[in-house]
């Protein structure tokens, strides 16, 4: 397998010249004396050295090998155990965790850059800690203060780990039908007893214990609450007691993510403890499925640069065939690269990568300043961004990242189906993203029917609104370029305004069309970040990178940003083909 090494220069280029990362951190008290450029830059590059290092060597023996269940524990690939060490000690899972609990307080517009490069260098050691942080999040959000003080220095600092417990067989992205029950005790605590499937991180011995997050109901209710339930329990001076009745049913045997240990849980009157108010568990939880949301649509952004990085190295080293009007260097057989087939993929990949790694800084950022910031309407607007854009990261990002991986195996070609390549495990490992933490179905519904038009256009409109006035004051790109995507702005806002004004009249109407929708979001989001980048581009120091940038933007908006008004143009055909058939007939 070719090595990865991370995209530093366009990483940087994101924080200072796009987004402008030192002044939404100078604007924060919260982050101005911890964070600057140059910390950032040497966080990178510390990230890109363990991934290098340390984490990718390890991805191809973890999907050869995968877990084993030995005696009630989840044993881990080769060399995973070591590298876990490495990566806690070096503070890498409270890379944005609360510095007062142990975190070290980093922004998360830097934090998914770190996540990006973990996962492009291995995806199924990475969601041990991905899932980790989220538990950690959660916690911080909805535990009690005594709670806080015990678990989140030992999540943050990796010596303990965390898991979402929620899906049942009768229970997946419909929780009301869960079964797990919640009795209480005296002393405050409840009994956990019921089984739950699709565990990731369920269980391991990467860490001395796991803190499961657990849905289940209390009697005599209806409604979810969430439980801290540890794998053992702990004591006051959180040393490691008893075990908890907390085992593992079964190991999940899967397509991919081999050495990502996925999980059937047991919990038989396990001990455990309230997170949040009795039956809001799906809101407590739901602070952690959005972490996760962000963190898998990352996933499938790793994986984009990981599939061009191998695919673009192939086509330049694999002589086949010879240019279109005769090779360039007189050869009898040119490189791959030459052929224009070839290059519309490489482009393709290279492009969705560049403007998804774009909208993950561009969330990140969001969801930095709904914490930090201290302007109230700031901090408002931001929250109504966050909840904008998650879904479409989640969806959008994975979509895209599945489509990169097998784009990349295409440029194999015959070489790319088979194992030593390593590119059909990158294809495998991601396909996954499109369908946990809510399939990108449910994303889209959920991005459509509540975060546009539930709340009648208002976040919609408001980010529409300062994409708009970002885009007037490009003054390096083409005013044809920036025509065209203020032209779909425009009609997102018309298409969406039809939906909210028929939702009521056609009950089915957001559930058909909502994927439609979110791709021409996504696609037309993707313009607007070209043109930022190109325009930013242009004052950059090396001549070379403006040139590549310029050339980069031509590519998507002459091949790809016209996806956006096909996307528009389904929705409008409304859901009548969709629904119209018989169920008999299907």
């Amino acid at each position: 397998m070719n090595p990865y090494n991370a995209p530093l220069a366009e990483m940087r280029f994101l924080l200072e010249k796009v987004f402008d990362a030192p002044k939404t951190w100078s604007e924060m008290p919260a982050m101005a004396e911890s964070v600057d450029i140059d910390t950032a830059a040497a966080i990178l590059d510390e990230a890109d050295k363990i991934c290098r290092e340390l984490i990718h060597p390890i991805n191809r023996n973890g999907d050869e090998q995968g877990v084993r269940l030995e005696a009630d524990t989840v044993i881990t690939p080769d060399g995973y155990k070591e590298v876990y060490n490495q990566y806690a000690e070096g503070g890498w899972v409270g890379l944005c965790g609360d510095p007062e609990l142990g975190g070290m307080g980093m922004p998360k517009m830097l934090g998914v850059l770190v996540d990006e490069m973990a996962y492009s260098a291995c995806n199924a050691f990475t969601l041990y800690g991905s899932l980790t942080a989220g538990a950690a999040l959660a916690i911080h959000a909805h535990g009690t203060e005594e709670i806080k003080q015990q678990y989140l220095p030992m999540l943050y600092s990796g010596e303990w780990s965390g898991a979402m417990d929620m899906t049942e067989p009768q229970a997946g992205s419909d929780l009301r039908n869960i079964r797990t029950k919640a009795v209480p005790n005296d002393n405050g605590s409840y009994n956990i007893t019921g089984s739950k499937i699709f565990i990731t991180g369920g269980d391991h011995d990467l860490t001395e214990n796991v803190i499961h997050l657990v849905l289940a109901k209390l009697p005599n209710t209806s409604g979810i609450s969430l439980f801290l339930v540890p794998k053992i329990k702990v004591n006051q001076d959180n040393s490691l007691g008893e075990a908890n009745g907390v085992s593992v049913g079964s190991i999940e045997h899967k397509m991919g993510l081999k050495g990502s240990a996925t999980c059937v849980m047991n919990f038989d009157e396990a001990e455990g403890y309230l997170i949040g108010k009795p039956n809001r568990g799906l809101v407590c939880m739901f602070t952690m499925m959005n972490y996760e949301r962000l963190a898998i649509g990352i996933q499938g952004l790793g994986t984009s640069q990981a599939a061009y990085q191998m695919a673009a190295d192939y086509a330049k080293e694999r002589i086949q065939g010879v240019a279109a009007g005769g090779s360039p260097t007189c050869a009898t057989t040119d490189p791959i690269l030459v052929h224009g087939d070839v290059r519309r993929m490489l482009l393709t990949i290279r492009t969705l990568t560049e403007a998804g790694r774009a909208l993950s800084v561009f969330t990140g950022q969001q969801l930095d300043l709904a914490k930090y910031a201290e302007d109230a309407d700031v901090k408002a607007k931001a929250a109504r961004y966050v909840g904008l854009l998650t879904p479409v990261s989640k969806a959008f990002l994975s979509d895209r990242g599945l489509d990169a991986a097998i784009m990349a195996q295409q440029v194999f070609g015959g070489h790319g189906y088979i194992r030593e390549t390593g590119i059909e495990q990158l294809v495998r490992d991601t396909r996954i993203a499109q369908i946990y933490e809510g399939t990108n179905g449910i994303q889209a519904i959920d991005f459509l029917g509540r975060k546009v038009t539930g709340d009648n256009l208002t976040a919609l409109r408001e980010l529409v609104a300062e994409q708009v006035t970002n885009i007037n004051s490009y003054s390096k790109v083409d005013d044809a370029d920036k025509a065209k995507v203020l032209a779909l702005l425009e009609q997102l806002l018309e298409v969406a305004s039809g939906v909210n004004e028929n939702k009521l009249k056609q009950p089915a109407l957001i559930n058909a069309c909502a994927v439609d929708y979110l791709d021409a979001f996504g696609y037309t989001l993707y313009g607007c970040f070209w043109l930022a980048m190109a325009d930013a581009a242009q004052d950059h120091e090396d001549p070379m990178f403006a040139l590549q940038k310029a050339q980069l933007n031509r590519f998507y908006m002459d091949k790809l940003l016209a996806k956006a008004e096909y996307h528009l143009s389904q929705v409008n055909k409304g859901d009548l083909s969709i629904m119209q058939m018989d169920e008999n007939l299907f």
